[in-house]
């Protein structure tokens, strides 16, 4: 009798702590893989590129991503590394790009890999590439005047990326002129005064939005000429959120610029 109770009592005890085991292997989640980001930088010395990068990727890797930075575009030749990504952040202006390195990286943004960049690093960087411009969203055609005085105004407030900034800030800097996809989300703007060019007087024109290409997020703004317009702090901040954004780490999705469609 003895013999049989000490056994049921071992046996209750085993299933309590069975049971306690399962209960807790259920609520304890699985330790999370941390981000990872790939800064491409390069091209043209005149936009600072390098210095651009030294002052977000520290950052980015503050907020806990394993950062990597290559001054190469044969970072893009192993596809299946490029897809492993969260961000890919492309900083090469006015440079040639190999037909197996563009695609790739169109592949890995298509498969969901967030894309972003700023000023001439992403939308002035491969200029006889269309469909690296489509994915992007943009490309630079002019800057009247050169480095100029000239406002930046956000016309979405709420939106994460820009909101509790001021809601009109100054640059002294090159106002980016664009040919823009109608379809990105914008979330500031410029107005061009007509100074340097009369003929485009009153034309507003986005310098920061978003939008995807596949099932990637693309962030660009047109700010960041060289390293000391990051100094403005609205101009640092929205790039930093712009990276987290692009790499789902913040926000919804972009809202797509066509009536009807939400």
């Amino acid at each position: 009798m003895k013999r049989r109770q000490l056994l049921l009592r071992t046996l209750l005890a085993g299933g309590i702590v069975a049971s306690g085991l399962a209960v807790i292997a259920q609520v304890t989640p699985a330790p999370q893989k941390p981000k990872s980001a790939l800064f491409v930088w390069g091209g043209w010395e005149g936009h600072e590129p390098k210095q651009c990068v030294d002052i977000f990727a520290p950052w980015l890797e503050s907020q806990g991503f394993q950062v990597e930075i290559s001054p190469s575009l044969d970072s893009y030749l192993d596809l299946a590394k490029l897809k492993a990504l969260d961000l890919i952040v492309h900083i090469y202006t006015m440079s040639d790009i190999k037909p197996e390195q563009e695609r790739n990286l169109e592949e890995a943004v298509k498969s969901g890999v967030g894309l972003a960049g700023w000023h001439g690093g992403l939308a002035d960087a491969h200029r006889s590439n269309v469909e690296y411009e489509f994915m992007v969203g943009g490309q630079w055609v002019a800057h009247p005047g050169g480095v100029i005085d000239y406002d930046v105004d956000i016309v979405k407030p709420d939106d994460p990326i820009v909101k509790g900034l001021k809601t009109r800030f100054h640059m002294k800097s090159e106002q980016y002129y664009m040919q823009v996809d109608p379809i990105v989300e914008v979330l500031a703007t410029t107005t061009f005064s007509g100074r340097y060019a009369p003929w485009i007087e009153g034309v507003v024109m986005p310098v920061v939005w978003k939008k995807h290409y596949g099932k990637g997020r693309v962030f660009y703004t047109s700010l960041g000429h060289v390293a000391a317009d990051f100094d403005v702090p609205e101009a640092c901040e929205i790039v930093k959120r712009g990276l987290l954004w692009a790499a789902r780490a913040t926000g919804k999705d972009a809202k797509p610029n066509v009536p009807g469609r939400r």
